[in-house]
């Protein structure tokens, strides 16, 4: 079986972009809330969750709008990667945090809550 792609937004209306990329587009930022810790060595990333670690590669980003990764240890042939976005609408400038990532099928209602739980620990540290 194969994962699915699957993207949610949360909106972040009183955080300035440029704040909201520190947090998901620096190591430091990322340790913040995403994982108990991070470090980097050029663009290969350490996640660490309780002591353990997941690695990922930072396979594209563009400075104060968005970055992705993919896992380390996903099939050599996935096309899967996580990414978050940062969206400013042009009319009411509301801030909205695009996160896309893949999971498969039984697993996506468990990815999503991870997500939102993340999401909550993101809105903490911001002070939203």
């Amino acid at each position: 079986m194969k994962k699915e792609k699957y993207t949610i937004e949360y909106s972040l209306n009183n955080i300035s972009p440029s704040v909201l990329w520190t947090y998901i587009g620096t190591v430091n930022g990322l340790a913040d809330w995403f994982a108990d810790k991070v470090v980097a060595d050029g663009k290969h990333f350490t996640f660490y969750w309780n002591k353990s670690p997941q690695e990922a590669i930072q396979t594209t980003f563009r400075a104060g709008s968005f970055i992705r990764f993919k896992w380390c240890d996903e099939e050599p042939d996935s096309k899967a990667y996580f990414e978050f976005r940062i969206n400013v609408a042009e009319l009411t400038g509301n801030v909205v945090l695009e996160i896309t990532d893949f999971a498969y099928p039984e697993e996506k209602e468990d990815s999503i809550d991870l997500w939102d739980k993340q999401i909550e620990s993101l809105k903490r540290t911001l002070g939203a």
